[in-house]
């Protein structure tokens, strides 16, 4: 299992950082989670294989997460020659079918048609959806927008929960326990922060009941950039932890 951090930025433009995405291979299965502005253009900067996505999966509908979804599918159907030809699976939480339906009003009434064929699927919370024989997608709601959802990707005695966009839920690192990472938004710090978002010592509280292999942080505002994130999750959390950058990439071996 291969996990790259595509786009570790937000809503805020910043010159080094695309915005939410984060790629997760195992096997045949490429799975995106999120994708926002300049995702797309990033994995092409970093020589990941954009064309051959296999999986699209929504964490929430806001636009840093979502604004590349018709980059990468009209890139597969103009993008290349001949077009793409394998089918794709855009997922989602609830409502998510209307949020690609809504967009057609703005790219076009074929955004969705083939080349390539593309199922679109509605994830529950606490379903889990084989991405392949050795791969399962599990959806957990967490407290950020009403649809918001964390992802845990287990393949190869492997497990991987992306938390997405998230307030403090004990809940949620209750359900991440013992995974082998943990990828964590960490959007503000102390003085700004919202129920909505993580603080870096929301985040090491958060690590410390889930106790993650590693814990790797991403979803940066600028703001807490200027902050000493590594110190502050360490008055919680005594294990690992990464403040990633676009392009940041860990294999993890067959368990």
């Amino acid at each position: 299992m291969r996990i790259t951090t595509i786009g570790t930025g937000t809503a805020a433009p910043h010159p080094h950082r695309a915005q939410s995405g984060t790629l997760i291979e195992v096997d045949d299965v490429r799975l995106l989670i999120d994708c926002g502005s300049a995702v797309v253009t990033r994995m092409a900067e970093l020589g990941l294989p954009w064309a051959d996505i296999t999986h699209v999966a929504n964490t929430h509908f806001h636009a840093d997460h979502t604004s590349d979804i018709a980059t990468l599918v009209y890139g597969w159907r103009y993008g290349l020659l001949p077009p793409r030809s394998a089918p794709a699976e855009l997922i989602g939480p609830s409502g998510f079918y209307g949020l690609l339906q809504a967009m057609k009003l703005v790219f076009g009434e074929a955004l969705l048609d083939p080349p390539p064929a593309l199922t679109i699927v509605e994830l529950p919370p606490g379903a889990d959806h084989p991405l392949s024989d050795n791969v399962v997608l599990q959806s957990f709601k967490v407290p950020h927008t009403p649809e918001s959802v964390a992802y845990s990707v287990s393949g190869r005695g492997r497990r991987v929960v992306v938390t997405g966009d998230t307030g403090f839920d004990p809940a949620l690192a209750v359900w991440a326990e013992g995974c082998d990472v943990l990828l964590c938004e960490c959007s503000l710090p102390d003085a700004l922060a919202l129920p909505t978002h993580l603080t870096p010592r929301q985040c090491g509280t958060l690590a410390a009941i889930a106790r993650p292999k590693q814990l790797v942080l991403t979803h940066f505002y600028p703001p807490v950039e200027t902050e000493d994130i590594a110190g502050q999750v360490a008055e919680h959390f005594g294990g690992s932890v990464v403040c990633c950058h676009d392009g940041w990439s860990l294999e993890l071996e067959e368990s």
